[in-house]
């Protein structure tokens, strides 16, 4: 079995953010020192990076499961939790991420390109962020968002400048041994090649790769043989160098029906979209530069076939080289040809093909919309569904179980607009409202329009929110009236009560005087009566 792998699935998912602290300083002589919860760290990336050290994705064949380092939770004394870690995960040049329905998400091509795959969850605010001057002491902290998660296609392209194609046992291996350093496996049987095989070649001042690609047979496009599992290693290709035995033992085949064969499966080769030219279109394999090398002419036969069918390879156009990859004879003439070709196609591109398409950032519109509401119906009630990145992100911020967290999640949609939107819709109480598709992270509750103002206002115990405690308990408007109304009369007595006082002089005098003061007023009220 070949440790060659040149497809994979992969399932990154990035680092959950920390959870806020919940604290409060207490110091000797400072027992209300205010809140002091730090905010949770981020959670890691899962990065893809170019080196030139992997030349295969068999680690991640092994092990396709990858997941970035957690955030830490928030503490006290302000202390913030410490950042997940970072997964940087290495993979060959020339690597193309798709999605699994084949959308190309990144082609990364030379030492050091990145790509995020999965970005980390965003940590959760402490307390102490969270106070304000109407909310000073907050009884609750946001919590940490988990990161993301998908499963990614990784698919290998060998970044070469000629393909050598042909039918199995041609010779290729055998050519670019004798072309490179580069040392494949030779053996003198069918399909010896398991993994495609690169090699340097320099032809005068010309620099290139030659790839050396598995046998292909006729019927390959049908999954013959090899199929064509490993022609997307010469989708990057200038140019095709086509192998032909001139020696084959089998009497069905010469280097003219070998031809036409592997002529044939290239043409039912769709090349990918994923690599264009400069100006944006892809040539097909069929229709690139191409040479014609018969090979093997140091056998007597070999050296007959080749004289035979030369001709008729050259009135259809193709450029003819008789080479022997034993005794190196002719490979001279074919290098050089393939720098020419090489050449000729890096003349023709001003520019380097491009990867992906860079992300543009832009300022968000003034009037851009945070959320929509969708009206569904269900079970023959109707049901409306909040939609937003803002909405949908502060659900996963909210402990359920804190009544005053719920109560901040209320105020926040309520000052996004979510509730007027919601009466313009035609919404009543009592109507189910969904935030979020429908989920683990989705929330459903009956709406109640009164439980959506004004929670800093309330006064109550930390934690708590008293527009979740049970109707009966809840005051009235009147009775909240006649309450404040109470309150700013018995401050007023007290006032009066001081002020009186202070003229009567008795503020200033010993509690002594004081009392005995009282003593005389009540002696006075005595005799009167």
């Amino acid at each position: 079995m070949a440790n060659f792998v040149d497809r994979v699935v992969l399932h990154v998912s990035g680092g959950a953010g920390g959870h806020g602290c919940v604290s409060v300083k207490r110091e000797k002589f400072k027992p209300l020192g205010g809140p002091d919860g730090g905010n949770g760290g981020n959670g890691g990336d899962v990065i893809l990076r170019v080196s030139h050290q992997t030349t295969t994705l068999l680690d991640y064949h092994h092990a396709p499961h990858r997941h970035a380092g957690n955030g830490g939770p928030g503490m006290g004394d302000w202390r913030a939790g410490k950042h997940g870690e970072t997964l940087i995960l290495p993979v060959p040049d020339g690597t193309v991420i798709k999605t699994k329905d084949g959308e190309l998400l990144a082609d990364l091509v030379g030492e050091g390109t990145e790509y995020i795959a999965a970005a980390g969850g965003q940590g959760g605010l402490g307390n102490a962020s969270l106070s304000s001057q109407k909310r000073k002491a907050p009884g609750f902290a946001l919590l940490g968002i988990d990161g993301d998660a998908s499963d990614i296609v990784l698919e290998l392209k060998s970044i070469a400048d000629i393909a050598l194609v042909g039918f199995p046992s041609a010779g290729k291996s055998s050519l670019i041994a004798a072309m490179s350093a580069a040392r494949p496996k030779i053996a003198d049987y069918p399909f010896t090649t398991l993994v495609p095989n690169l090699g340097v070649v320099e032809a005068g001042d010309v620099r290139f790769t030659i790839a050396d690609v598995p046998g292909l047979i006729e019927g390959a496009s049908e999954g013959k043989g090899l199929g064509h599992n490993f022609l997307r290693h010469v989708e990057r290709c200038a140019a095709l160098v086509h192998v032909l035995d001139c020696a084959t033992l089998e009497s069905d085949r010469d280097p003219l029906s070998d031809l036409a064969i592997i002529e044939a499966e290239l043409e039912k080769y769709a090349v990918d979209m994923s690599y264009a030219g400069a100006d944006g279109e892809v040539v097909p394999l069929n229709q690139r530069p191409k040479l014609v090398a018969l090979n093997k002419i140091d056998t007597p036969d070999g050296k007959e076939m080749a004289d035979f069918v030369r001709a008729d390879l050259e009135e259809r156009g193709y450029r003819v080289f008789e080479i022997s990859a034993v005794s190196h004879e002719g490979l001279r003439p074919l290098s050089f040809a393939m720098a020419e070709l090489v050449a000729a196609a890096r003349n023709q591109a001003t520019v380097a093909p491009p990867t992906v398409t860079p992300q543009v950032l832009r300022p968000r519109a003034v009037n851009r919309k945070e959320f929509v509401i969708r009206a569904e119906e269900r079970n023959l009630e109707p049901l409306y569904r909040v939609l937003g990145d803002k909405p949908e992100r502060w659900v996963k911020q909210t402990d359920f179980t804190n009544e005053e967290a719920i109560g901040y999640l209320a105020d926040r949609l309520a000052k996004l607009g979510i509730e007027d939107q919601l009466f313009k819709e035609g919404a009543k109480p009592g109507d189910t409202v969904v935030i979020g598709e429908d989920g683990k992270d989705s929330v459903v509750f009956d709406w109640e329009p009164t439980l959506m103002t004004g929670a800093e206002l309330l006064a109550g115990p930390r934690g708590t929110d008293l527009r979740f405690a049970d109707v009966g308990d809840r005051p009235t408007r009147s009775q909240k009236r006649e309450e404040y109304q109470d309150r700013r009369d018995a401050k007023a007595a007290a006032r009066a009560e001081l002020e009186s006082e202070r003229k009567a002089g008795i503020w200033t005098e010993s509690v002594d005087a004081r009392r005995s003061a009282q003593q005389q007023t009540e002696s006075h009220d005595g005799d009167d009566g």
